[in-house]
C-alpha cells in the first residue's frame, strides 16, 4: 500500500461528562427549585387564615378525605362537629333567612351585618341615631333586640362552637359621672345580649367572653361620633387550637376554663348623654 492510499484511523477515548457539558447540574437545579417551591408555600400558609392552615394540615393528615365522615359536617352540636369557613356560610345564610321572616325586617336590615372573618362568623346589631337596639345611655335592651336575639340565639345554640359578645360605644362621654361611663356601658350592654341569648337557646358555658371596648374599636374611625359605632357584636367562632385555651368539647358540649369576665351591672346609674 502507497504512502497515498493509507488510511488514518483516529481514535477518541471516551471521558467523563461534566463540568457545564453534563447533565448534573440539571439535578441539583431541579433541588433548588423544590426547595424554592416548599419555602413559598409554606411562606403563604404562614399569613393565611386559620381554615385555610387547617384545610391544608387535614389534607395532609387525611388525604383521602374520609375525616369529613366523622362529624366536621354542618350539622349541630349532637354530631359533635364544629364549623368550617364553608359552613360558616351556610350559618349566615340560615340566620338571614330566619330573620328575613320578622315582620319590619327590611327597614332595620341596614343595621345589621353577618360576615365571615377569620375568627368566625360575625353578627353586628349597629345602633341608629334613635336608639334601636338600646335605649338611649342605658343598658335597657329594646324589644326589637329582644326578638333578634331570640330569633339567632336557638340556630347558635345548636352548634358547639364557641361565643364572644361585645360592646360597644361612639366616642361621646357622660358628663358630669365619675363612676359610669363608655366602659360602664359597653360592658353593661354585652351583658345585657348575653342574658337574653342564654335564655333564647344558648347555654352558658357556650359563651366564653364578653367584653366592653367603650370607643376603642370604632366602627367608623373617621366619625367617632357616628351612630353606628354603638353596637353589639355576636362572635361565633372557630374551635381552633388558640380557642382551646378558653374551653374544651366534649360530646358536643364546650367545657370553659374560665369564667368570663362580666362587666358592671349599675342597672340604677342615671348616665346623662344619649349613647
Amino acid at each position: 500500500m502507497s504512502y497515498e492510499e493509507q488510511v488514518i484511523i483516529i481514535k477518541k477515548k471516551g471521558g467523563h461528562e461534566g463540568g457545564h457539558h453534563g447533565g448534573a447540574w440539571k439535578v441539583a437545579y431541579a433541588d433548588f427549585v423544590t426547595a424554592m417551591m416548599a419555602l413559598f408555600i409554606v411562606l403563604w400558609l404562614m399569613n393565611s387564615s386559620k381554615p385555610v392552615q387547617e384545610a391544608v394540615g387535614g389534607y395532609f393528615r387525611d388525604p383521602n378525605g374520609s375525616g369529613q365522615k366523622l362529624g366536621t359536617q354542618f350539622g349541630g352540636a349532637g354530631d359533635g362537629g364544629t364549623l368550617k369557613k364553608e359552613d360558616m356560610f351556610k350559618l349566615k345564610e340560615d340566620l338571614m333567612k330566619a330573620l328575613g321572616k320578622m315582620a319590619g325586617f327590611d327597614k332595620m336590615q341596614k343595621l345589621i351585618e353577618l360576615k365571615v372573618t377569620p375568627e368566625g362568623l360575625q353578627i353586628e346589631l349597629m345602633e341608629d341615631p334613635n336608639g334601636t337596639f338600646f335605649e338611649n345611655g342605658s343598658a335597657q335592651a329594646t324589644p326589637l333586640l329582644t326578638k333578634i336575639l331570640k330569633v339567632l340565639s336557638p340556630l347558635a345554640g345548636k352548634l358547639p362552637n364557641p361565643i364572644s359578645i361585645e360592646g360597644h360605644t361612639d366616642s361621646r362621654q357622660y358628663a358630669n359621672s365619675a363612676t359610669y361611663g363608655n366602659w360602664e356601658l359597653s360592658s353593661d350592654r354585652a351583658n345585657t345580649a348575653r342574658r337574653i341569648m342564654e335564655t333564647s337557646g344558648v347555654d352558658s358555658k357556650q359563651i366564653i367572653e364578653v367584653r366592653g371596648y367603650a370607643d376603642r374599636k370604632l366602627r367608623k374611625p373617621l366619625q367617632p361620633e357616628d351612630a353606628s359605632n354603638r353596637r353589639i357584636t355576636v362572635i361565633v367562632r372557630y374551635m381552633d387550637e388558640p380557642e382551646q385555651a378558653h374551653g374544651v368539647i366534649k360530646d358536643g358540649v364546650l367545657t370553659p376554663l374560665k369564667t368570663p369576665d362580666a362587666g358592671p351591672a349599675q342597672a340604677n346609674q342615671k348616665p346623662s348623654p344619649a349613647r
